[in-house]
């Protein structure tokens, strides 16, 4: 489903900040990408959502060879991954309701169905009360419950988040850890990047650990590399 081989990745002319990085996710697992402050966690997931072209190697999404494709190819493919941003993302032109629902009427659902899905994941993430709200008044906690809605709204094949607790007070990110793992029981492969090594402990899937843009498997790693 996901598999990178001895991919290397740099910004622009300098040094290379994840280097022989080589693992593979099979579709339905859930893992978390763990390390510490600029190891390349965010680096590796722009990889993932192709924001970024690896310098050498091979990622291979959805069965498919990334460097052999189509520009006009990507935007289907990326319509297949839902990602949660560390800087949220979020449009401000548009209120909380139509930021989640923006996904989904790109997938061309019916309006009725659109509301009935946003408006009862809005209400699971607390922000049943702010559909009419801009993202710019919302708080921090709100807003990143606000783009963890927006990621998952549509059913992703793939998710992945970049610390999406960092705003959230520890009940709060609980619950969405367990929003995280309902999606993944109906099919979402998810990849959660984060430095909280209490909730790596408490969830119990297995992590990939970068170190200086290096994949490291600890000997409690229970993922299979490739």
């Amino acid at each position: 489903m996901v598999r990178f081989e001895n991919v290397g990745m740099r910004y622009g002319d300098g040094p290379e900040v994840l280097r022989d990085i080589n693992f593979a996710l099979d579709a339905g697992s859930f893992h978390f990408l763990t390390g510490p402050s600029g190891a390349g966690k965010s680096s590796l997931l722009r990889l993932l959502y192709l924001a970024h072209r690896p310098s050498r190697g091979l990622i291979t999404l959805f069965d498919r060879d990334t460097a052999t494709m189509a520009r006009h190819e990507l935007p289907a493919l990326r319509r297949q991954i839902g990602v949660v941003f560390q800087d949220f993302r979020l449009l401000d032109h548009l209120n909380a309701f139509d930021n989640v629902a923006l996904p989904l009427r790109i997938a061309g659902l019916a309006e009725a169905e659109i509301a009935a899905q946003v408006g009862e994941l809005l209400e699971w993430v607390g922000l049943a009360d702010a559909l009419e709200v801009s993202p710019a008044t919302l708080s921090g906690g709100e807003k990143q419950r606000l783009a963890i809605a927006r990621a998952v709204v549509a059913r992703p094949e793939l998710l992945l988040a970049d610390e999406p607790t960092g705003n959230l007070d520890p009940e709060l990110s609980l619950r969405l850890f367990h929003l995280f793992e309902e999606l993944n029981k109906i099919g979402t492969t998810v990849l959660i990047a984060t430095h909280s090594s209490e909730l790596v402990e408490k969830f119990k899937h297995p992590a990939l650990f970068l170190a200086e843009g290096r994949l490291v498997m600890r000997p409690e790693n229970t993922l299979r590399a490739s």
